[in-house]
């Protein structure tokens, strides 16, 4: 009997819509390239959180959405990343904490490797789990990641004080305010140094991404995700494949860890459930590929600007305009209004665009093609 595979990869777009993506990209290089020109500090730094939300959903909609495999688990994969780079480039501090004083851009390659490491580790349970019950195993590994922070103070510095990692350093350029530069006028300190760090990370987890999901190694993510046992007798091993999924995947979230402690400039491990490590924090990353469009990797980074970038932007402008500046309880905060904006972007693209964002922008490209076309056979 012949086996066949649901659900089949689009064909690929026509040259000119192909063309014109690429060119639409390019633009948007330049244009985060200038910005730094332009923006204050305050606006790069709201824009390397969306950057760092972007990079953790770019390796969740490749599992979800690409593998088909629901995982709950991303906020324990960001503090493990976020542990092993700071330990690893981060000094002693008197004996409090233990660290080793790595090289920073070997350490933050190695907090990729070990997270992937922890990806494989769990592959036993992604391997025979599915859907929902895959989820709840793996968030598990958030309440593991809770109770780990907690115990292990001479890594982590404890709740309390935290540890303040290492500056990120690259062939003795370091990306903090020490030293002089000044380009075309604009002094270049902390937040724009890391605004093209950032900026670097992003564009290299985005084009690797690209080239997985366009590869073999994607092709078998989706025949998984569509028919296991058809993918199976088509010769595709199913374990490995899930088991590379859920790798990549955590080597993402491990790379969006070390860009968070960057961010805040301490690793502080949560005092309960709900923190930078917490259950919220896996559910705003699961939010952002479902808003973005499930397995659509430029949809994540659409999302990421929703869900990461809202919050930042709100909070900027609230306390210009005076709106959303209460506080206790109750009060109308820029994240709890965020929250709710983008709980009704994913009620919103359930109901109406399953295929998030990314299905409303082929949408658009498609129509323009056809338009084209329909131009073209006119004259």
């Amino acid at each position: 009997m012949r086996a066949t595979v649901t659900d089949a990869p689009a064909k690929a777009p026509a040259k000119p819509v192909r063309w014109l993506r690429l060119l639409a990209w390019l633009v948007l290089l330049v244009v985060l390239l200038v910005l730094p020109l332009y923006l204050g500090s305050e606006w790069l730094k709201a824009g390397q959180w969306m950057m760092t939300g972007a990079v953790g959903a770019i390796g969740l909609t490749m599992l979800v959405g690409q593998a088909g495999q629901l995982s709950l688990a991303h906020a324990f994969f960001l503090l493990a990343g976020g542990t092993t780079y700071t330990v690893l480039a981060s000094g002693t501090e008197d004996g409090r904490v233990i660290g080793f004083g790595v090289d920073p851009l070997l350490s933050l390659l190695a907090a990729v490797a070990f997270t992937a490491v922890l990806g494989l580790a769990f592959a036993p349970v992604s391997g025979r789990l599915r859907g929902i019950y895959l989820g709840v195993a793996s968030l598990s590994l958030v309440f593991l990641g809770l109770f780990l922070g907690q115990s292990t103070e001479r890594l982590t510095g404890g709740t309390s004080t935290g540890r303040t990692p290492a500056p990120f350093e690259l062939f003795g350029f370091t990306f903090d305010s020490s030293g002089s530069l000044v380009i075309l006028g604009v002094p270049f300190r902390q937040a724009e140094r890391m605004w093209y760090l950032y900026l670097a990370l992003t564009v290299i987890a985005f084009v690797l991404a690209r080239g997985a999901v366009n590869s073999r190694v994607g092709r078998s993510w989706r025949a998984v995700r569509d028919h296991e046992p058809a993918a199976a007798a088509m010769g595709v091993n199913v374990a490995r494949a899930k088991a590379g999924a859920f790798a990549v995947s955590s080597a993402y979230a491990g790379l969006a860890g070390v860009m968070t402690v960057l961010w805040f400039d301490i690793l502080k491990p949560d005092e309960n459930e709900f923190g930078t490590y917490g259950i919220n924090v896996s559910i705003a990353y699961l939010a952002m590929v479902i808003i973005g469009g499930l397995g659509s990797i430029g949809g994540a980074l659409v999302g990421a600007l929703v869900v990461f970038g809202l919050p930042q932007v709100l909070s900027l402008y609230s306390t210009q305009l005076g709106i959303f500046t209460g506080s206790g309880e109750g009060a109308f905060t820029p994240i709890l209004v965020s929250t709710f904006v983008y709980g009704a972007a994913i009620i919103l693209v359930v109901l109406f665009e399953p295929g998030g964002l990314a299905a409303i922008g082929r949408r658009i490209t498609g129509s323009l093609h056809r338009e084209r076309k329909k131009e073209g056979t006119s004259r």
